[in-house]
């Protein structure tokens, strides 16, 4: 059991606060992270798995221009998904991932490996881009650990107990 998604839920649960996800690349897996601990529905709202273009467009609202203009594996993309995980569900935070895990897929400017996250805590986006190595699982399980520590961190500077990186 990751000790990330432990303290997740006892921040969460301390503030009432409720947790949605959005995920492309991953298709699900830090909805199952989240849901492998006994309690969760206390704490976890939904998972979207948008992983189309489309889904991301029907579920989140992300627009399809912003989609076309800056591809789905970008900055503004991963921004738009922590905020529509928001605003389609009741939860009150949100983390959201968008990459290429390949092994096909990457470009020059994206390679594989490239994944983008948005936070969204209690209306406060943030976002950050993390090139990973390894296979398609090493990709994928480092994107959910990494999705869990940066936001087990924004989860304590909003609680007010931990100072900003």
């Amino acid at each position: 059991m990751d000790a990330n998604l432990i303290q997740i839920s006892t921040t969460l649960l301390a503030r009432g606060w409720m947790l949605a996800t959005a995920e492309s690349c991953t298709g699900g897996m830090i909805a199952a992270a989240c849901t492998d601990l006994a309690g969760s529905s206390q704490w976890f709202e939904r998972g979207f798995v948008t992983y189309s273009n489309e889904a991301k467009t029907e579920l989140l609202g992300v627009s399809a221009g912003l989609i076309a203009t800056h591809g789905a594996v970008s900055e503004p993309v991963a921004r738009a998904m922590a905020q529509g995980a928001v605003a389609h569900s009741r939860a009150q935070v949100a983390v959201a991932v968008t990459g290429i895990a390949g092994p096909t897929g990457g470009s020059a400017d994206k390679p594989v490996g490239t994944v983008w996250f948005g936070w969204n805590v209690n209306g406060t986006v943030t976002t950050a881009t993390r090139r990973f190595d390894g296979d398609r699982a090493a990709v994928r399980q480092q994107t959910l650990a990494w999705a869990c520590e940066r936001l087990m961190t924004l989860l304590e500077v909003a609680s007010g107990n931990k100072p900003e990186k």
